[in-house]
């Protein structure tokens, strides 16, 4: 939901930052790799007790994530290999989050809560799944309550209450984001159910514009290429007049 809500005025107002990270020599790929470092550095934070302190270093490694989109599109090096690269960075990112509050709960609390992340993070597996899936049958399986940013957001607020010292408040925020999550799922499944039983006719209209689509996204990647071959002929002549 908030993806679909906010991307748009995130990404306008990101891009100048995005634009002034393009006169720097970092890449996007190397800003996803600051937010997994960050994300590691939390997760131990969280897991020896520091809440707050990890509390800030899960923001601090939300930063580099969303910068990374907006250097891509300032520079010009958007790619399925840095988009691929991002989403399975995303995913470690939030098993190390999950795995930090499970270690926290298990010193904290008992063993048996640690089992709650991992519930968590196993659930958020599956709607993963079903939308690359569905993406892969050339359907659509995007929304329901509890997206990667609705999930971040209420652990974080969940780790700050927590922090505050109103114990046991992250108990309770993995409950109803388990539950969620849950209800996320069947959202999805049902919505992709629903796309598989068009007819034969419909189907073939809908292939018929995916393949049109990506001919002309590869029509503008092969300019692009070529564009960018132009340029560095062009640059070679010059250093070597």
């Amino acid at each position: 939901m908030l993806d679909g809500a906010f991307r748009g005025p995130v990404d306008r107002a990101v891009r100048p930052i995005g634009r002034a990270l393009r006169k720097t020599r970092l890449t996007p790929d190397h800003l996803t790799l600051i937010g997994l470092i960050l994300a590691a550095c939390s997760a131990v934070t969280i897991g020896a007790g520091r809440l707050i302190v990890g509390l800030l270093l899960v923001i601090s490694a939300a930063l580099p994530d969303l910068f990374d989109g907006a250097l891509a599109k300032a520079s010009n090096t958007s790619s399925q290999r840095g988009a691929f690269f991002d989403s399975t960075m995303d995913r470690v990112t939030d098993a190390l989050l999950l795995g930090g509050l499970a270690w926290y709960l298990a010193d904290s609390y008992s063993g048996r809560m640690a089992v709650l992340p991992f519930a968590v993070s196993a659930l958020a597996s599956v709607i993963s799944y079903q939308r690359a899936k569905a993406e892969s049958l050339g359907l659509d399986a995007k929304g329901g309550l509890m997206e990667r940013a609705e999930r971040i957001v209420l652990l974080c607020l969940g780790i700050l209450l927590e922090g505050l010292g109103l114990r046991p408040a992250i108990v309770v925020v993995l409950w109803i984001l388990l539950a969620l999550i849950g209800v996320t799922a069947v959202q999805r499944f049902v919505k992709v159910w629903r796309q598989a039983e068009v007819s034969d006719i419909t189907q073939e209209r809908i292939d018929l514009r995916r393949e049109r689509r990506v001919e002309r996204r590869n029509v503008r990647v092969e300019r692009r290429d070529q564009t960018r071959l132009v340029v560095q002929r062009r640059r070679d002549d010059r250093r070597r007049r």
